[in-house]
């Protein structure tokens, strides 16, 4: 199920409407076949899974990192009654499938053939995969990531607004990793007016993988951009499941505020500015305990000279 997992992140911000689903088939202990949902969301998992086994998926077991799906689409057929066809011995599935048009159905229709069946195994990572897709599908708005690249002492900046590079190329190339498995990149105006960003991936063979931009602002965006009129405004935005908010301050502040991010990316930098400019505005707290419990860390690394720090939000809705 973990190598599963692992193939659902392939198609991470790409499967847009679909969740981004992995599959895998073994029979007598030895990999059959592998699938992941394909940009677009189709063909999804199963069926690619399914595709490469061939006759080798008939009494084969079944781990799928979400419950089949059980409605048909004019986009192709419900991986249940694939899975059915296919003569597959056993389905062990991660997450049960919130959508409504199958949610439950599928393993109970894959059930009622004959199939054994089993779900929760390594549910919360499979979630954790496809956050994007469940959030928006259980809450109806995207999945949230903030970048701040800081100085040891918080800064983003000098002073006088200078800020490239605070961080070395290792954290910059990581960086743009994050921008491919973003569909979209929101900046603020000042950003935007002091840096000129591209915000596109400049990692070879990922080049196209670059996002949408939008920009958080009351007034209008420039020509290529999106407008962004609140945080709030992100529920509104179609095929976008998974957003990396990166600067400014206020911006950054204003999607704290709104309790919008759901994890923060905190590059640090062994430098120290001293006089510059902070990586947060106000984000609204009254109490210094209303600060603790809201975060956990979930990695940690070291990229060069600088460190990473991963942090997930104590509640997320996953």
């Amino acid at each position: 199920m973990a190598a599963a997992i692992a193939l659902a992140g392939r198609g991470r911000a790409r499967t847009s409407p679909n969740p981004n689903v992995g599959c895998i088939l073994v029979r007598d202990g030895r990999v059959v076949g592998r699938g992941w949902t394909q940009p677009g969301g189709r063909p999804h998992a199963e069926a690619m899974a399914l595709g490469q086994a061939g006759e080798a998926a008939r009494g084969s077991t079944v781990y799928t990192s979400l419950e089949p799906c059980a409605h048909v689409s004019a986009r192709g057929a419900a991986c249940a009654d694939s899975l059915i066809s296919a003569g597959v011995a056993r389905v062990i599935t991660a997450a049960r499938d919130p959508d409504r048009r199958t949610n439950g159905q599928g393993l109970d229709r894959i059930s009622a053939s004959g199939i054994a069946v089993e779900s929760g195994l390594l549910a919360r990572d499979a979630v954790a995969a496809m956050a994007g897709w469940w959030l928006r599908e259980t809450r109806g708005r995207p999945f949230v990531t903030l970048k701040l690249a800081t100085s040891l002492d918080g800064c983003i900046a000098l002073a006088s607004g200078e800020s490239r590079w605070i961080t070395g190329e290792a954290a910059r190339a990581h960086g743009h990793l994050e921008r491919a498995r973003a569909n979209m990149i929101i900046v603020g105006r000042g950003t935007l007016e002091a840096d000129v960003p591209r915000l596109d991936v400049r990692l070879a063979g990922l080049e196209e993988c670059s996002p949408r931009k939008g920009l958080l602002t009351s007034g209008t965006a420039p020509g290529g951009w999106e407008t962004i009129s609140s945080p709030q405004a992100i529920v509104d935005l179609q095929g976008i499941d998974w957003i990396l908010v990166e600067g400014g301050a206020a911006t950054a502040a204003s999607f704290l505020k709104a309790g919008l991010v759901d994890r923060l990316l905190l590059y640090r930098a062994p430098i120290t500015i001293g006089a510059g400019r902070a990586s947060l505005g106000d984000i609204g707290l009254d109490r210094i305990s209303d600060a603790h419990e809201q975060w956990r860390r979930t990695d940690t690394r070291q990229l060069g000279s600088d460190m990473l720090d991963i942090y997930e939000r104590v509640d997320k809705g996953l």
